[in-house]
């Protein structure tokens, strides 16, 4: 009897021993197909994500085949000029070449493409850099970037203020031509805000660490005097 009953005791054992050993793989197979899921569910996650941040924006009329800034002109040499609507030195180039690249534009040498980008927002309380770049795609938009360009430079109010108001920005855009309803309310939208988002994104990843940037055929221009963007330009069309 005694040999009997320690057989069974000890099969006894043996069986609660695979019974664990059993559980034990499925519960370990049960957290590496749970793991399994939730790492597939974060790549279609990310996909989703970057998908739509990469087309989660409307570029305004005018713009180029990216998105990532405003065409002007149709010349052979391209002309790159990253700029942000609050930068001081911005204003100062356009003050000192301004003149020079649209006649490069006005004889067919060159075209621009101009892209508004907000980087200098710490140096408002309102987000100006932002706000100002949406409101260059609406007039875009409405045909008007470059009159409404060159009239918020001349107004260029100072850093660390709050910049112009959306109020301001319309009565610009109305002064240049813009019907005031149509681009009144593209501004108080915020329709071309994502927009900027896109071309401040771009210009990181074309490596713009400062405003203003000027390319001529993707070349940085070091020299922004008159006669340094007229000799990048010549030499590029050779």
């Amino acid at each position: 009897m005694s040999s009997r009953k320690g057989q069974k005791d000890a099969a006894r054992v043996v069986r609660q021993q695979l019974a664990r050993e059993k559980r034990r793989k499925r519960t370990l197979w049960t957290s590496v197909g749970a793991v399994v899921v939730l790492v597939i569910a974060g790549l279609i996650g990310w996909s989703v994500y970057s998908s739509q941040r990469a087309d989660d924006f409307t570029a305004p009329k005018g713009a180029n085949e990216a998105g990532t800034g405003v065409v002007i002109g149709s010349g052979p040499v391209t002309i790159d000029l990253y700029e942000d609507y609050l930068c001081p030195a911005c204003k100062q180039f356009q003050d000192l070449s301004g003149a020079t690249i649209d006649q490069l534009v006005s004889e067919g040498k060159a075209k621009v493409v101009f892209h508004p980008v907000a980087i200098l927002n710490r140096y408002s309380t309102t987000e100006y850099s932002t706000r100002s770049s949406a409101a260059s795609g609406c007039a875009a938009e409405g045909g008007k970037f470059k009159e409404f360009t060159d009239a918020l430079f001349e107004r260029q109010p100072p850093e660390g203020g709050p910049g112009l108001s959306d109020d301001e920005l319309i009565d610009i855009g109305a002064g240049v031509g813009l019907n005031r309803d149509d681009f009144g309310s593209c501004v108080s939208d915020g329709t071309f805000k994502a927009w900027t988002q896109h071309v401040t994104e771009d210009a990181s990843k074309s490596r713009v660490t400062g405003t203003p940037t000027i390319r001529v055929d993707g070349k940085d221009v070091a020299d922004r005097s008159p006669e340094g963007i007229k000799a990048a330009v010549e030499a590029a069309g050779k």
